[in-house]
């Protein structure tokens, strides 16, 4: 096996590595040891340094492993408080837009500087991926899916909605986006909500609101008569995120046992006489 010789780096001793060991040493930056006491000797070995503190001066000894992190040393904590708490020369930037000097990291001195970056779209680009969107899925798109255009049709258009009415569509429903408020001053989702409590309210029929289901999953009924439990779910079919709801809300009730009358669009509109709510108050 290929051999060398070479120096103890505490001693200075001539000692013997196998060359293959010496390669390992170098890529790793170990150093050399003729003995395990040199090595032990090496870690208690102590260099002298003067205090970096302009002032002081002071001349300290530390171990190896105490002078490794830093290449400047302080003899004491005080000396190294005083450096570092000193105040320090500001660094004064131009501004590459308005030229005016200011302190701090930014590359600009205010956000007004800042240089407005070119939108890519324009209000018809936007439209035409709307109506793109619309001719591959047959349905507008909702916000998610135009990544990138979304800011700009607020822009160009004030709101999504309107970008969607200017394409030529109407616009996805919003739950419960807009309150009604019953005769006897119930607050309710929609139109056929408040249709209902006027009907109830009309024959003096007793009837809670937003009445809570049994269990921890905080689901609450459209109506509650007596032990009927009446839902009207009008946008059944419309939104995903509706009809999963929805769901929940039968398997409930059906947990339960509960009374469940469920009253859909048809059932009001066009006045379709179903279920317990007859609707001829309304119409003379």
């Amino acid at each position: 096996m290929d051999s060398i010789l070479l120096n103890c780096s505490y001693c200075g001793k001539l000692v013997r590595r196998s060359s293959r060991r010496m390669n390992e040493n170098n890529k790793r930056g170990w150093k050399i040891f003729c003995s395990q006491q040199c090595l032990s000797l090496s870690r208690r070995k102590r260099t002298e340094f003067a205090c970096a503190r302009e002032g002081c001066g002071k001349r300290f000894s530390r171990t190896p492993s105490d002078s490794v992190k830093s290449k400047v040393f302080y003899c004491s904590q005080r000396c190294a408080a005083l450096v570092n708490n000193t105040y320090r020369d500001r660094i004064v930037r131009i501004c590459p837009n308005c030229k005016s000097e200011f302190t701090g990291d930014n590359k600009y001195c205010s956000s007004s500087c800042i240089p407005k970056q070119k939108s890519k779209y324009t209000d018809q680009i936007v439209l035409d991926m709307i109506s793109k969107f619309f001719d591959k899925h047959g349905r507008i798109p909702v916000k998610r899916e135009m990544y990138g255009c979304y800011k700009v049709s607020r822009k160009y258009f004030g709101t999504w909605n309107k970008a969607i009415k200017v394409a030529g569509f109407d616009p996805n429903p919003v739950m419960f986006a807009k309150k009604y408020i019953a005769k006897d001053g119930d607050r309710c989702d929609s139109l056929a909500e408040k249709i209902i409590d006027d009907w109830l309210y009309a024959r003096k029929i007793k009837h809670m609101r937003n009445f809570p289901y049994p269990g921890k999953e905080r689901f609450t009924v459209d109506f509650k008569v007596g032990d009927n439990w009446i839902e009207f779910f009008g946008l059944s079919g419309e939104l995903k995120r509706y009809d999963e709801l929805k769901e929940r809300k039968l398997k409930l009730a059906k947990k339960n046992k509960l009374n469940l009358i469920e009253i859909y669009p048809k059932d009001i509109f066009p006045f379709v006489r179903k279920k317990i709510l007859p609707l001829e108050f309304l119409f003379g």
